[in-house]
């Protein structure tokens, strides 16, 4: 229930706070993310109940939404008012990287510090964590807005709330319209949606595990070993941002046979193979988000990005009910190999779909 209340937020806010991110300050709203962050963990902590944890998860989904297409459209605009959008996916790339090792060592932390002081002290410091995320993003520069989509000619300025309302709008048709209409940027974005779904892997990681009779105490260090291979994967984006998209879809083929190899194994040693192919996967997913940002060319960018994301979430949300089913029928290991199938056929379009590198003899982009 709980997890429905969160992807319900996150659904619905979505694509409307990428049109926000297009009309308002995007650096604000990152820091207003982390602090809305910081408030779902507190709603945990001051209220231990249901009610509680549903707010919370109701913050949670808020912060996300609003966190997500705003970053890569403030971090791909703000290179771009300074001639440096080549250093995009290296850029993203070590983000990504990042925050997964991060993400790691909390996960790391969670029990000492539960030991020390149960879940009062983990959320005080989940607390302290997102007020140093806003602290962080208030730091970053921000370059002048990019100009709104343009009203029609014969239609009256509009003046205060009104006027907000009207770019907002504009701004969101803008995005929306350019997400899916434009034959490259809809190409892209429904790419970059479907191997963000496929990140859903990982939640089946750990009952694979055990299912492979792995220990209590190996469990967590396997799933370590895919999340530091995804972190090494992110951080090679940029020096193969240029490669063909060829060389990316042999990647993400390979990808598949190696996570279903390895889940097929069923022995713990099946982790290896799982966590090459997962790096590999998150090298390609990536290199697809840069491209995207640079395929994108009307000035709802995170409105765009935010469309992208809502369907990765549609299709995570799809293989989640697919498992839950499928579950009555098959084994994990099963599950988690024909899960590469879908992996298998969108490696077999990633040629026609993925936008070619920008500065490339053939990057540009056909809008009809």
């Amino acid at each position: 229930m709980l997890f429905v209340i969160w992807s319900t937020t996150a659904f619905v806010l979505e694509v409307p706070s990428g049109a926000w991110a297009d009309t308002y300050s995007r650096r604000k709203l990152l820091v207003l993310g982390a602090l809305i962050s910081g408030l779902g963990y507190a709603a945990w902590i001051a209220l231990p109940s249901f009610a509680g944890f549903a707010l919370g998860f109701v913050l949670w989904g808020t912060a996300s939404a609003l966190i997500s297409g705003t970053f890569e459209a403030f971090v791909y605009d703000e290179l771009a008012a300074r001639g440096s959008t080549a250093k995009y996916a290296g850029l993203l790339g070590r983000a990504r990287s990042a925050a997964l090792v991060a993400n790691l060592a909390a996960t790391a932390l969670a029990a000492p510090l539960f030991d020390l002081g149960g879940y009062t002290l983990a959320g005080i410091v989940s607390i302290l964590s997102c007020l140093i995320q806003a602290a962080v993003a208030l730091t970053f520069p921000e370059a002048p807005p990019v100009e709104p989509a343009q009203a029609e000619e014969d239609e009256p300025q509009p003046t205060s709330t009104r006027a907000a309302l009207t770019g907002y709008w504009s701004m969101l048709r803008a995005g929306v319209t350019e997400a899916l209409t434009s034959r490259g940027v809809r190409r892209a974005v429904a790419l970059v949606a479907l191997l963000g779904g496929f990140l859903a892997f990982d939640e089946y990681f750990p009952l694979l595990a055990r299912d492979a009779g792995a220990s209590t105490t190996l469990v967590p260090l396997l799933i370590a070993g895919t999340v530091a291979a995804q972190a090494i994967g992110g951080a090679l984006a940029g020096p193969a941002y240029k490669l063909p998209a060829a060389t990316f879809a042999v990647g993400l083929g390979a990808t598949a046979a190696l996570i279903a190899w390895g889940a097929l194994s069923g022995t713990a040693w099946g982790f290896a193979p799982i966590a090459i192919g997962y790096g590999v996967m998150q090298l390609v997913i990536v290199v697809a988000e840069a491209r995207l940002q640079d395929s994108i060319t009307g000035p709802a960018r995170a409105t765009v990005t935010s469309v992208s994301g809502f369907f990765a979430e549609v299709f995570a949300v799809a293989v989640y009910a697919g498992f839950a089913l499928g579950s009555l029928w098959f084994s994990m290991s099963i599950l988690v190999a024909a899960l590469t199938i879908p992996v298998v056929l969108t490696a077999i379009v990633v040629p026609f779909s993925l936008p070619a590198a920008k500065n490339s003899a053939s990057a540009e982009v056909t809008d009809t």
